[in-house]
């Protein structure tokens, strides 16, 4: 028994390990983007999207090939209908009417017909109107894939930023707490005023307040960033790039002389696609006045009886068939194409409008970004130098103030000065990755389309 009891519970703790273990995730940013560009819930929607329009495009396709439908009727005359003939086609007297029924009292009815279209202009329209819609679906996939990968980034970034924030903010509140120690020390021996713990106490508040933020910030980022992936919020997550190597890796000087080819924009390829459509409703309203063509044939059989004996095997069944060409020929209207002809031209010059527009809210786009992220790689450069110029400077004053040269007010502007340099060179990584990104999403650079 004691030997059972130990193997089950050696088998749960490895069952309930493993399931520790399954639930973490490990990203670089390139994984990252490659899992939420598969499990995205906008990116599976988009996707969708096309799948629909695959379908739509059939669906319009198939309206233009042979239908076939069945139809099956039964019918009881519960209380048949007399008709009134002469009495003299049955012998009578003449100028008297003899009643009489036709037919049997029960009857059914099988049959088939098959519809074929044969011309039909707006047919010819939808069918280009389907691809059409398929493309501006392909290319609204392309711009969520872009926004998915724009957003993964940011918000891996902000898991990065979060993280160094908070380990550099526990290493000042370390710190301090030597530096208001020792004071204290000293404070106690009478050596220095009480003055020069209180501002060290007030340094400290400051920092105490800023860490507890960045944790509370820290928890946000990352389920920011677990939603951007499609993770339930409740996964653990471990993040394996460093924020620094990231931003080096993105000063790419090359980027900056980048030319914009404005066609191969996604939200210029999406107000072109709409041009396209409202080309195709112009259409649409033209062919409403040629004539559509369609054919039918159909194939049946009928049975009477006066009893219910259609499954009887000598019940008669007597067969037909029908051939037939329809033709409609639209004649007047009393303007109502015209003015519906005209109302999609209206429609069509306000689409070529707003794709000029779109053509120069993308140029202006590409010359934010390119701007913004050139002055991001030079703003990263120069946090880097004050940086280090902000912690030599607060290096010296930790020597002055332990050597009695400087008060605690002067460690206490240089620690303010440090602690503002270190959140700014840290933004400032954040801000050349994000720079860069907006650069390749008005570029198209990814070429993300799958």
């Amino acid at each position: 028994m004691r030997n059972f009891l130990l193997l089950f519970t050696l088998c749960f703790s490895a069952i309930s390990l493993y399931g520790q273990t399954s639930a973490e995730y490990s990203f670089s940013l390139d994984e990252a983007i490659v899992f939420a560009l598969d499990s995205n819930y906008t990116a599976i929607n988009a996707r969708r999207e096309i799948a629909k329009a695959i379908k739509q495009k059939w669906e319009t396709t198939a309206t233009g090939l042979p239908q076939i439908d069945g139809a099956v009727s039964y019918q009881n005359n519960l209380k048949q209908p007399v008709s009134l003939i002469p009495a003299e086609f049955t012998g009578g007297e003449p100028g008297t009417f003899v009643p009489v029924v036709f037919g049997t009292k029960q009857s059914a009815t099988a049959v088939a017909t098959l519809n074929q279209l044969i011309f039909d202009g707006s047919y010819l329209v939808g069918l280009q109107a389907a691809r059409a819609f398929l493309d501006y679906s392909e290319n609204s996939n392309e711009k969520v894939r872009l926004e998915v990968r724009k957003g993964v980034i940011n918000a891996y970034g902000s898991v990065l930023l979060s993280e160094q924030l908070l380990q550099t903010f526990q290493r000042n509140k370390e710190t301090l707490e030597n530096n208001l120690f020792e004071t204290r020390e000293i404070f106690k021996n009478g050596l220095i005023e009480e003055e020069n713990v209180e501002q060290l106490e007030i340094t400290l508040l400051d920092v105490d307040t800023q860490l507890n933020n960045a944790r509370r910030t820290n928890e946000i980022a990352r389920q920011m960033f677990k939603v951007a992936l499609g993770l339930d919020l409740d996964e653990r997550v471990v993040l394996t790039d460093d924020l620094d190597d990231l931003a080096q890796a993105r000063i790419d000087l090359g980027l900056m002389n980048s030319n914009l080819s404005v066609e191969e924009n996604v939200d210029y390829k999406i107000a072109y696609n709409l041009t396209e459509q409202r080309n195709l409703e112009l259409k649409l309203e033209k062919s409403r006045a040629l004539p559509s063509i369609s054919a039918f044939v159909n194939y049946g059989t009928q049975g009477n009886s006066d009893e219910f004996s259609f499954f009887d095997n000598d019940q008669r069944w007597f067969q037909y068939s029908v051939l037939g060409v329809n033709m409609n020929i639209p004649i007047f209207s009393s303007g109502l194409r015209s003015a519906r002809s005209q109302r999609a031209k209206i429609a069509l010059d306000q689409a070529e409008t707003q794709l000029q527009e779109a053509e120069q809210n993308i140029r202006l786009q590409f010359d934010t970004a390119l701007s913004n992220y050139q002055f991001s790689v030079e703003n990263y450069e120069n946090a880097k130098k004050n940086l280090a110029l902000a912690e030599r400077i607060e290096q010296k004053n930790q020597i002055k103030f332990s050597e009695g040269i400087a008060s605690s007010f002067d460690l206490r502007q240089a620690q303010t000065q440090l602690y503002t340099a270190q959140q700014q060179y840290f933004q400032s990584m954040l801000s050349l990755i994000n720079s860069k990104t907006e650069l390749e999403t008005v570029l198209n650079t990814p070429q993300l389309r799958n």
